[in-house]
């Protein structure tokens, strides 16, 4: 009941504050508002870029072949190949890896091995190249440093403890 107030009820406050110290609260609005636009069409071509770079990964056929190149090793290590796209799609895009997870629990159910993997697998990992797209698209960084090096990093350490604490957890 408080969440479907929180929202009008912050609204409320900030007009009110607005009012108290003469701010012409429309007019600020306004203003944000023209910034919000520029940020977002600025970050247009980077979000372009990654959703072709995905769409091109995926009809290439290069996720069946990593699929297929890795599978022997996931059979020898005992977690199911059928977890690894959602382990390579996790980083690309949030939207996408949600989409495998909800597939992976309606085919395997929930109380599966697979479906609790990917659960935990999907919050104990992040959409690196999204978040480094769009928020260094949006200050304006041209060069990424170690930041994507770093980031995808700290995904395979979550995708690794995610395995490890289901097996220890549900096994």
């Amino acid at each position: 009941m408080i969440s479907i107030w929180l929202i009008p009820g912050i609204i409320v406050i900030i007009l009110i504050i607005a009012t108290v110290k003469r701010v012409p609260s429309y007019e600020v609005f306004v203003e944000g508002s023209k910034e919000g636009i520029q940020i977002a069409i600025s970050l247009l071509p980077f979000l372009l870029g990654m959703m072709v770079s995905i769409a091109i990964f995926q009809a290439s056929g290069a996720m069946g072949a990593i699929l297929a190149f890795f599978q022997p090793l996931m059979t020898a290590i005992g977690v199911p190949a059928d977890i690894l796209p959602l382990a390579l799609i996790r980083p690309i895009s949030g939207t996408a890896a949600l989409s495998v997870t909800t597939e992976l629990i309606r085919t395997h159910g929930p109380d599966s091995f697979i479906g609790q993997l990917a659960s935990v697998m999907q919050g104990s990992t992040d959409t690196t190249l999204y978040i480094i797209t769009v928020y260094f698209g949006a200050v304006g960084i041209k060069r990424m440093g170690d930041a994507l090096k770093v980031g995808l990093l700290a995904d395979l350490a979550g995708i690794i403890a995610s395995v490890i604490i289901v097996i220890i957890l549900f096994h």
